[in-house]
């Protein structure tokens, strides 16, 4: 399963319950009981799983047993939300929609311990990035008219959404606004970010003996490490354009001349004219030696998210805050992107309404418990507020 679309009856069920209860008192206990659902998910999770039956309430008194091959969000489905992929058949089509991911970076058994509180303090895998997050979405929609409002959590974000962009860019076209659960900077929202564009460099050169003739090889080494000098020269710090050369390999044994490198480059700028900029100077690059080749792959991945798609959401979203009694927010502009970055490119956009920490991708990973409430209320009163 690739990914979760959240406005079926199974979840209608799931958010009818939490109406139903009198959590206007309990809502900070439902919410850590959530959190640590999707903790547990994430020490035990695999890769591949045989054929699995859950039982999913979807009445008080009616059950459904759900199928399928692949990987299953277990937590969810726990928490009362199975979804199959022939959900996927039908797109949402939503006013509003919260558009978040489960998947994180950690590898099984990487974050120990697992669950662990200190005063305000929570810490886990992907807590921050970005499970509470997700959580604390699905706890604003409780009130809200789901016929215009889709929650949509995906599976992929961290590798690119390579299965899940098309997806989200239908959606988008179709909403007033989306807004992103990404974890905040300091408490801050996030109403700009970097495009990212990732290159595979490959140097085709020709083996020879290092010692008896290394004169008669082409030195793939070498000429990267021509293109490498280039490929630095390419930033710009007045756009925030940043050309990192990540991963190279090279090379066979110590006595040989290598016939092949290949390097990764990882690329951002917070304009799409810089980032084509770059693009088409790494897709010019040249070798030094006559006999060398060169192939290049890859492209821009995601687009900047500029202001000109976030600024009227952050004035709307400050405006409720105001009213809720919160002290001013603040927005930040960051490097990292998101799927908030797709969804720029149709709506208007505002990102980092989930949890209060730091640590994303980091063993200090944690959010601060007292914000998941706020938060989650700010985000019900926003949508209420984008709907009026």
């Amino acid at each position: 399963m690739k990914v979760l679309v959240v406005n079926h009856p199974l979840v209608t069920h799931k958010l009818t319950v939490l109406r139903d209860k009198n959590t206007n008192s309990q809502v900070f206990r439902h919410l850590v009981e959530e959190l640590v659902t999707l903790l547990a998910y994430e020490a035990t999770r695999e890769v591949k799983i045989s054929p699995v039956q859950i039982e999913t309430p979807v009445s008080p008194t009616k059950g459904a047993i759900l199928s399928t091959p692949r990987p299953v969000v277990v937590p969810i489905l726990r928490a009362g939300l199975g979804m199959l992929e022939g959900m996927m058949r039908v797109l949402p089509s939503a006013d509003v929609v919260l558009l978040a991911h489960l998947d994180t970076v950690w590898p099984i058994g990487s974050f120990t311990p697992l669950w662990k509180v200190e005063g305000d303090v929570i810490r886990g895998p992907g807590i921050y990035d970005m499970k509470a997050g997700f959580i604390q979405a699905l706890y604003a929609m409780k009130d809200s008219d789901l016929t215009k409002v889709a929650l949509i959590a995906t599976t992929d974000e961290e590798t690119g959404s390579a299965t899940t962009r098309e997806l989200i860019e239908n959606v988008s076209k179709k909403a007033k606004a989306v807004l992103v659960l990404e974890s905040a900077i300091d408490g801050k929202v996030k109403i700009g970010r970097k495009g990212t564009s990732m290159y595979k460099i490959t140097i085709h050169g020709r083996a020879a003996h290092a010692g008896l003739e290394p004169e008669k090889g082409v030195n793939a080494t070498v000429e990267m490490a021509a293109i490498i000098n280039t490929l630095v020269s390419l930033g710009n710090k007045e756009f925030g354009t940043t050309v990192v050369p990540t991963v190279m390999n090279s090379g066979t044994t110590t006595n040989t001349v290598p016939a092949l490198a290949t390097l990764d480059i990882d690329c951002r700028s917070f304009t799409l004219a810089e980032m084509q900029r770059v693009q088409s100077a790494i897709k010019n690059l040249t070798p030094i030696h006559p006999d060398a080749k060169i192939e290049v792959v890859g492209g821009i991945n995601r687009p900047p998210l500029e202001t000109t798609s976030t600024q009227a959401l952050y004035e709307k979203c400050e405006a409720v805050a105001k009213k809720l009694g919160m002290a001013p927010l603040g927005s930040a502009s960051v490097g990292g992107a998101s799927d908030g970055n797709f969804a720029g490119i149709h709506t208007q956009v505002l990102d980092g309404l989930g949890a209060v920490g730091e640590g994303a991708h980091a063993t200090h990973e944690h959010i601060l418990a007292s914000h998941l409430e706020p938060r989650s209320k700010l985000l019900a009163a926003l949508v209420k507020e984008i709907l009026a």
